[in-house]
């Protein structure tokens, strides 16, 4: 059996994520594992300083874009491994909902709830809802304004008559419900919807509108360039360099 040849560093992000771990492709595909796993966890993780936490997060969340069950299991565990709390791991699948549908989010979410059962974890979790049925709207479409500003005045403004409940649904459903819940703040939340966005491809205009919002709370270029990078092992090509290209429009060099 050929002998992998992992480096040193690309070992230890490795142990760091997941202790003990013994890939079962690591024996039956060697050579794909010694590429992807020097590529990913030494030459990716040498570009920037992003947090592990955080990149491990960002990783969790594009997996749902993918609608990737298995790699979602192994990041689940990566993010619960380097101090991620059940509650952020849980309310990453609920923002999913708005983003990629419950159809697809269905399936990570029980796959979500078998691992914390695993480990012992009580659920269901805190509540993390700051909302009522009387305030969802106005504090969903503060948030909207928050995030993307005037902007969203203007979508209100231009929307036909016939459509103008999508933009309601969006105030309400997606920033009001789900957006303004609590453990984690709206900076990381942009950056969890910028990921599902960019797993999920065909979504460029969307991934326009939420690099504005990420840059508006301070997610700068570089930070979002490190978010594309660490995700590139994860996504691929077409649809990193789709997001670059998105980028490099809204936030010129």
């Amino acid at each position: 059996m050929k002998r992998i040849n992992i480096t040193e560093k690309a070992a230890q992000n490795h142990e760091e994520l997941w202790p003990g771990y013994q890939s079962k492709a690591g024996q039956t595909d060697p050579e794909l594992i010694e590429v992807f796993d020097n590529f990913a966890f030494d030459e990716i993780l040498s570009h920037d300083n992003m947090k592990t936490k955080t990149r491990v997060l960002m990783i969790m969340a594009s997996t749902i874009g993918s609608n990737a069950l298995t790699e979602f299991k192994m990041m689940v565990n990566a993010a619960l491994n380097v101090g991620a709390t059940p509650v952020e791991v849980k309310e990453i699948v609920y923002q999913a909902v708005p983003y990629v549908g419950i159809s697809r989010v269905i399936d990570f979410l029980y796959t979500a709830n078998e691992i914390l059962k695993e480990r012992g974890i009580e659920l269901p979790v805190e509540n993390q809802s700051t909302t009522t049925p009387e305030t969802r709207v106005a504090k969903g479409l503060a948030k909207q304004k928050e995030i993307f500003g005037e902007m969203i005045d203007k979508m209100y403004e231009s929307s036909p008559k016939d459509l103008l409940h999508i933009q309601h649904y969006l105030s309400a459903n997606c920033f009001g419900d789900y957006v303004t819940r609590n453990s984690l703040d709206v900076k990381t939340r942009e950056m969890v919807t910028l990921s599902f966005l960019i797993a999920l491809g065909g979504t460029e205009s969307q991934i326009k509108g939420h690099i504005r919002g990420n840059a508006n709370l301070g997610n700068d270029r570089q930070t979002l360039i490190n978010l594309m990078t660490q995700l590139l092992p994860y996504v691929g090509y077409p649809r990193t360099l789709n997001a670059i290209s998105c980028l490099n429009e809204v936030i010129p060099e």
